[in-house]
């Protein structure tokens, strides 16, 4: 069994590096570093904040223009005459005198309905005032005889009684006959429709042949074309409060010029004046039904028609105009944002005015010049400062 001396023991023990030997200095130095790395982290440095950079928004200087106070509707087109053509008597249709669409001048046949047995009821009417006025004078010479007859005391009183009351009735069959004759000869002239008021027919909704009678309903229609009626409603709120504001620049209500708008958004180079306001209120919109009339000598403007209205008062007064993209609306009422000096955004309290296109006017609150916030009001709140740009134009900044 072999054993170990203590020589051997003791060069097995110096073979072990010792921690103090030059081959344990790098456990060393690891030791330290990973001590120094959880020292720093006990307590770990602040990190810093980075700041945001202040909103961009469009800015638009306040400026003031000349506008006029005017107001805007719907309005409907009325025609000054609009005449329904029916039949007054009974009978077919012989001729139709006019082309539909075309104009027509007061007087002028339109139809004609078959006038003969209505000229035979004529003829046979006149026969009977020739026979009445016949019956009358023998009445009446007659009562003349019995007169004479009376006074020698050779005819009883009442035979002359009798004479007096059928000379009296023969008097009467004259005018009975006569009314009837009268009434004849306006059954024949009904026979003739003629035109009431000059302007243009429409379509005709009966043709020649047809049976027609006063039930048939409308045989054509006629309507004037200059002037023109446009008539709109007004509120009770709005229509006492323009009396209030013609009462205190001392104007009068019918020099309000009013301006149509067309369907193609153009305005119709003829205006007008109010003309009429009036005299009952509807009970289910609580309006008032104002009306203007214009010239028409060009037929632009058809009988039934909608169209924009805009109502102008007075002189051209200056206001300040913004864009009403700046218009912001709270429980205190409506408000723009400013940029003040400092670049900070600040709350204005405004009051508007009447609507110009894209902007809108402000009669209080606003001093021209001052810059007002038209977009990125979202990101903005009072107080913060903010990067300002103006508007750019519209074909500014567009791809190439």
């Amino acid at each position: 069994m072999p054993t170990h001396s203590p020589d051997s023991a003791f060069q097995a023990r110096r073979s072990v590096p010792d921690a103090g030997s030059r081959g344990g200095w790098p456990v060393r130095f690891l030791v330290a570093g990973i001590a120094l790395t959880f020292l720093g982290c006990g307590k770990p440095e602040p990190a810093a904040t980075p700041q945001m950079p202040p909103p961009a928004v469009v800015a638009v200087a306040a400026k003031s223009q000349a506008i006029e106070d005017e107001a805007r509707f719907v309005g409907r087109v009325v025609a000054v005459n609009r005449v329904e053509l029916r039949a007054r008597v009974e009978g077919f249709l012989k001729e139709r005198r006019f082309t539909e669409g075309d104009p027509v001048a007061v007087g002028d046949v339109l139809f004609l309905i078959e006038p003969e047995q209505y000229e035979a009821v004529v003829e046979q009417r006149q026969a009977d005032v020739t026979k009445a006025q016949a019956d009358a004078q023998n009445a009446e010479a007659q009562l003349k005889r019995g007169q004479e007859l009376l006074t020698q005391k050779n005819i009883a009183q009442a035979k002359v009684d009798e004479l007096q009351a059928a000379a009296s009735v023969a008097k009467a069959s004259i005018a009975q006959a006569k009314a009837a004759l009268t009434a004849a000869q306006l059954d024949l002239s009904y026979t003739r429709i003629t035109a009431p008021v000059a302007g243009r027919i429409g379509l005709a909704q009966y043709t020649i042949g047809n049976l027609v009678s006063p039930s048939s309903g409308v045989l054509a229609t006629i309507v004037s074309r200059d002037p023109m009626y446009v008539q709109f409603p007004l509120t009770q709120r709005e229509l006492l409060q323009a009396r209030r504001d013609v009462k205190e620049r001392g104007m009068d209500s019918k020099n309000v010029v009013v301006k149509v708008r067309l369907p193609d958004k153009t305005l119709y180079e003829h205006p007008g004046r109010l003309d009429f306001v009036d005299v009952t209120t509807d009970a289910g919109t609580d309006s008032v039904i104002l009306r203007a009339a214009l010239p028409n000598p060009d037929g632009l403007l058809v009988d039934g028609q909608y169209v924009g209205l805009v109502l102008e008062s007075g002189e051209p007064k200056s206001a300040i105009l913004i864009p009403q993209s700046a218009m912001q609306i709270d429980q205190q009422g409506v408000y723009v944002l400013i940029v003040d000096g400092e670049s900070k955004a600040q709350v204005r309290r405004v009051e508007t005015g009447p609507v110009k296109g894209a902007n809108i006017a402000v009669t209080k609150g606003l001093e021209e010049g001052e810059l007002v916030i038209a977009e990125g009001i979202q990101k903005v709140r009072p107080g913060q400062v903010v990067k300002a740009a103006p508007a750019q134009a519209p074909n500014e900044g567009a791809a190439p």
